[in-house]
């Protein structure tokens, strides 16, 4: 009985100076950071730029209107132009995301003089590689107008930056080694600006076929017996001097 109570008794200054040990321990973390102790969210940071900062791209309309004359045989070399331009523009920015769609007054005084406008624009979209099932005619009523235009339309990929110059905290003041909040963001808001077609940042471009041209000359030369490489001038051949 006095052995168990002597063992005891040994025992609880090492409890007793456990604990001391410890509250000196959480004092001096305590004094080492004082008010400055930064509370830390075990949660997903976002720090990809591209995440971030996101580029939204939608479909916006893209119009162009032709006043046609009533009695015009056709397009004036002004509005030809016009067209051809618009055209140019429609094959940079679209790519082949979308329809071209013209829109012809009907019942109106100037319906024959637009259907002749119509008329010369088709030999300019052929030329540019559009197809019967990339354009579409559509006839349209406008009773207020008495002489409406031809309009010409296409959505249009568009890309908006996001807004930049946010800064929420202190960078000096940090020991997550993270970068800030507006980083990357004016790299995604000048990208935005100049992508040429916004719709490569949605999917890639499908590929065109291949040029056949150099392989039927190269596979001639070969049924032939000849050789397939090009042949050098005598200005492009390397002599060596004696």
């Amino acid at each position: 009985m006095t052995k168990f109570s002597h063992s005891r008794s040994s025992r609880v200054p090492s409890v007793v100076a456990a604990i001391s040990f410890v509250a000196v321990a959480l004092g001096g973390c305590d004094h080492m950071f004082g008010d400055r102790q930064e509370q830390f969210d075990a949660g997903p940071v976002i720090i990809d730029p591209s995440q971030r900062h996101p580029i939204i791209v939608s479909q916006q309309p893209h119009k162009m209107t032709l006043r046609v004359a009533r009695g015009a045989a056709g397009l004036s070399p002004s509005q030809r132009a016009s067209v051809i331009d618009f055209l140019t523009k429609f094959n940079v920015a679209d790519g082949g995301n979308s329809r071209l769609v013209i829109s012809v007054p009907s019942g109106s005084s100037n319906e024959i003089a637009a259907m002749n406008a119509v008329a010369d624009m088709r030999p300019i979209m052929v030329d540019r590689g559009f197809t019967e099932s990339s354009v579409s005619i559509e006839p349209y009523h406008a009773d207020n107008d008495p002489q409406p235009p031809l309009r010409i339309a296409y959505l249009r990929y568009a890309a908006e930056g996001p807004e930049c110059g946010k800064w929420p905290s202190n960078i000096a003041e940090t020991s997550r080694n993270l970068n800030y909040e507006d980083f990357g963001c004016a790299q995604q808001r000048n990208l935005a600006a100049m992508v040429a077609n916004p719709a490569d940042l949605l999917s890639p471009r499908t590929m065109t076929p291949g040029s056949a041209d150099r392989r039927d000359v190269t596979w001639g030369k070969y049924v032939k017996g000849e050789t397939a490489t090009t042949e050098r001038s005598a200005d492009e051949r390397v002599t060596k001097s004696k």
